[in-house]
């Protein structure tokens, strides 16, 4: 386990995004999806438009298409049962649908 700077499970203090920084598998620190545009793998605080959605996933998924541990990523968010944000490619409707929740 390693500190993880990843985005991971952001929310809202005082209307500004903050996120959970703790530990993480060895995998994460190698995603792709590390850097500046870490924020187009969750949304916004505020909300956003059907098309900023659709442009913001679209986003990162091209990132998670071309990540090594993509498949580590969805393997976790799975285990895990989270349903915020991208992982692995997926979206958090295509998760749950994955697992059987309804959307």
């Amino acid at each position: 386990m390693h500190a993880c700077p990843r985005l991971r499970f952001p929310r809202e203090q005082g209307g500004a995004r903050v996120a959970v920084i703790g530990t993480c598998p060895e995998w994460q620190v190698r995603g792709a999806c590390r850097g500046s545009f870490a924020l187009d793998f969750f949304p916004p605080p505020a909300g956003e438009r059907r098309d900023e959605k659709r442009r913001r996933e679209g986003r990162a998924k091209t990132i998670c298409a071309n990540c090594a541990v993509a498949g580590e990523c969805l393997d976790y968010a799975l285990a895990l049962r989270d349903v915020h944000g991208i992982w692995g490619g997926m979206s958090e409707i295509e998760r749950r649908e994955l697992m059987g929740l309804s959307t």
